[in-house]
């Protein structure tokens, strides 16, 4: 590989891992406002993204426990999803990338990034039906508004996934015929 390859995989890996340690931090504060929203409410205007739900809390805790869950399901699986890919930065081979745990962490990034557009969309769909009858959810959207984008990366991760999957093949088998 040349150095100026070299360079670019490396700045993508800090990117990765910046993007990595962002998004548990958000899933961190996340968290915490789910537990002050519960037990200290009047706290939460002064919290992370200041994500006050106490009036959906108060009208129905189903509602509020559904959109917090989805919130919360969603931001995890973004982490795990780059913390597949840094993972994956630090134990790949360039000079030989086609190996069977390559193919196999495409293939989880592919699952992952479609769990999340599938998931995001059934919560803005769910968010749409609350709004219906009534609930503040404007605040919600930015947690789910590129849930199509999620399964179109998906489709394409997942096509890439079968390359390499393939790409391992015929290399085991090019080493079995040397």
């Amino acid at each position: 590989m040349s150095k100026g390859n070299n360079f670019v995989f490396k700045g993508l890996h800090v990117v990765a891992w910046v993007i990595f340690v962002g998004l548990c931090i958000e899933a961190g504060g996340l968290i915490v406002n789910f537990v002050f929203s519960i037990y200290k409410p009047e706290f939460v205007q002064n919290l992370y993204q200041k994500l006050d739900l106490s009036e959906m809390y108060h009208r129905s805790k189903w509602a509020f426990f559904g959109m917090y869950s989805f919130i919360l399901v969603v931001v995890l699986l973004k982490a795990y999803l780059f913390y597949i890919v840094v993972m994956l930065m630090y134990k790949i081979d360039l000079s030989k990338p086609f190996n069977s745990f390559v193919s196999e962490q495409i293939t989880k990034i592919s699952y992952c990034t479609f769990s999340i557009g599938i998931l995001s969309y059934t919560a803005r769909q769910t968010a749409k039906n609350l709004q219906h009858h009534g609930y503040a959810i404007d605040n919600l959207n930015q947690f789910w508004a590129d849930s199509q984008a999620f399964i179109l990366m998906a489709a394409v991760i997942y096509v890439i996934a079968t390359i390499f999957k393939k790409g391992v093949e015929i290399q085991n088998e090019n080493d079995l015929t040397v």
